[in-house]
């Protein structure tokens, strides 16, 4: 069985969780808590030495330790429905969105609330190395989600999904992004015409809820 160590709290395994939801893959979930810091602990080092979640143990008992792996991983193994595109150009377009969701988004909002949160001293990063905060990055992170807004709204015009026509693992990220987004403080509002309206329809969708 496949088995995802999850923490029903956090933004990165909200992503696997949704993922695995859309594509009805039935997997056993281990929840490793944050808040107590159990990801740096002994135990869950030797599951993932990188002290991250999600990660994902295979019926073949590899494990696998970044979004990226378990999207690829899942995708190749269950195929149907396809969440990385079926075309060519398809599974361009979709690879270009995720990234710049990942890049101008998730991003930006990791880097406003790691540098920017007493609660995040000296865990500026994720990871086994404890990294200084710098404020100024947190400055920044809030000025590129901001634009990440605009130009996701500007996308979404005339459009009910992000890339390719087709709902697909760029929609999981931007909406694990906007959901994400709350921790800094940031919204979209009536500026976000489009971003709402995809939005509320995506919140139509069962797997949203995880």
């Amino acid at each position: 069985m496949i088995t995802l160590y999850d923490c029903a709290t956090a933004p990165s395994p909200r992503r696997a969780r949704i993922l695995l939801a859309e594509k009805g893959i039935a997997h056993d979930t281990v929840q490793v808590d944050l808040k107590a810091c159990e990801q740096l602990g002994e135990d869950y080092r030797k599951i993932n030495p990188q002290c991250t979640v999600p990660a994902l143990r295979t019926d073949e008992g590899a494990m696998l330790t970044s979004n990226a792996a378990i999207a690829a991983y899942l995708e190749a193994r269950f195929p149907l429905p396809p969440m990385l595109g079926v075309t060519p150009m398809d599974k361009a377009e979709i690879a270009d969105w995720h990234w710049r969701i990942e890049f101008e988004g998730f991003l930006p909002i990791a880097e406003a609330f790691r540098n920017g949160s007493a609660a995040m001293l000296n865990r500026a990063l994720p990871g086994p190395v404890n990294y200084a905060q710098i404020p100024q990055l947190a400055e920044r992170g809030l000025a590129r989600l901001n634009q990440f807004l605009v130009d996701l709204d500007e996308r979404l015009q005339d459009r009910d999904f992000i890339a390719a026509q087709q709902f697909s693992i760029a929609d999981i990220a931007a909406v694990v992004t906007i959901d994400f987004a709350r921790i800094v403080k940031v919204r979209p509002d009536e500026r976000h015409p489009n971003l709402l309206r995809w939005r509320s329809a995506m919140a139509l969708r069962p797997a949203m809820t995880l």
